[in-house]
């Protein structure tokens, strides 16, 4: 059951109009704040409105959304008939509602005025879409972000405005942490820049992203043509990440399929059976588990691996033009997370950290089978060359 934190402390005893929360990994940020908005919701003595927005609705209901149903059922406040699974609100004993909706509706973000309001991850919403809440608020706006770039909110807000609150959440803030998350959490103190992030809370000092400039699209046009998966296997620790690629004028559209723990090979045949069929590109280095795969009848390949493959890969990657549906919510929170290595100098490394890597690497296999090999490009560029002399 969720319980009273520092964090939950520290969110509550917040009182300015904006009240801006950075902080890294299990920090409880988003928990914190509904549990105190869920609260002042069952207290009101008049009717209120709330209104809870992230990005897009896919990251609201994997996100804030699911964070909230499940707080409200674990302490036994849920009842059926007061949730509208078609306007997505809660409405209190009190008449209070608490509603969601997300910031690519220009209609609601210019909508009705409201008492409260949460921006949940509001560095990925525009600053016009933000400001626009913001002024349709009477009481206060909490928003909350994972301080991997500097954005408006540091160039704006916070030191330069009176009625601006800020507090930076760690998970040494979120006691009901277990000690396994913990010292997951701990074991990569030697990373500087995820630990300066991630671990204390703080502001990235550089924004080294391996990928940029994908669009976020609302879904993959019927014109697409699919032609390839790429899988990359997790159980318990990781995620399994099954990642569509499309065909689309002249350039790739990603679609997320499946991230999920705990997969089993049979559950993962049983995903990749029950969508549209495609060849599968996998981890190379689980053949026992592709063998399996092709048990189950799925057509799959591992992806060609060996010196510099990864490099070769995500530079092949790079070269294309990406568009990626707005509900591939985790793959979207890797390609924002994915940074090049450092040394000890802080030069930036030719070489990927080994984190938020999962669907990363799962797109990687996907056009490993997609990309010319070096004979074929050999057995062009001589080809070329006999019509050139």
């Amino acid at each position: 059951m969720y319980q009273q934190t520092t964090a939950t402390k520290k969110i509550k005893s917040m009182h300015k109009r904006i009240r801006a929360v950075a902080g890294g990994t299990s920090a409880s940020k988003t928990i914190s704040i509904l549990l105190y908005l869920i609260a002042k919701c069952q207290t009101d003595t008049t009717p209120t409105l709330t209104s809870v927005v992230s990005e897009s609705f896919p990251h609201l209901r994997k996100g804030a959304m699911r964070d909230f149903l499940n707080i409200m059922q674990e302490h036994e406040y849920f009842k059926e008939d007061s949730w509208s699974k078609t306007d997505f609100t809660y409405t209190f004993e009190t008449g209070s509602t608490l509603e969601f909706f997300s910031a690519d509706q220009p209609g609601k973000v210019r909508g009705p005025r409201r008492d409260r309001l949460f921006v949940n991850e509001v560095n990925n919403v525009g600053k016009e879409a933000f400001e626009q809440l913001l002024i349709r608020t009477k009481e206060f706006c909490y928003a909350d972000w994972n301080p991997v770039a500097e954005f408006y909110m540091y160039e704006e807000y916070i030191g330069h405005r009176d009625d601006v609150e800020f507090l930076i959440l760690t998970y040494l803030d979120n006691e009901a942490l277990s000690e396994e998350i913990v010292g997951e959490i701990e074991r990569r103190k030697d990373n500087k820049q995820w630990w300066r992030v991630y671990g204390e809370g703080l502001l990235g000092e550089s924004d080294e992203r391996v990928f940029t400039g994908w669009q976020i699209i609302d879904s993959v046009p019927h014109e697409a043509r699919l032609v390839r998966y790429g899988l990359d296997f997790g159980y318990t620790n990781d995620p399994t990440a099954i990642i569509a690629i499309y065909e689309y004028n002249g350039g790739y559209i990603l679609d997320e399929v499946a991230y999920q723990k705990g997969l089993t090979n049979k559950q993962i045949a049983d995903i990749l059976q029950n969508v549209d069929k495609a060849l599968v590109i996998a981890d190379s280095a689980e053949p026992k588990s592709i063998d399996e795969l092709k048990l189950y009848g799925i057509n799959v390949l591992g992806a060609t691996k060996g010196r510099d493959s990864v490099n070769q890969g995500i530079q092949y990657v790079k070269d294309q033009r990406i568009s990626i549906t707005k509900r591939s919510v985790f793959t979207i929170k890797e390609y924002r997370n994915y940074l090049w290595d450092k040394d000890k100098d802080e030069r930036v490394l030719n070489v990927p950290i080994d984190l938020w890597n999962h669907a990363m690497d799962a797109i990687r296999y996907g056009f490993d089978a997609l990309r010319p090999k070096k004979k074929e490009r050999k057995h062009r560029e001589i080809k070329r060359s006999k019509f050139h002399v």
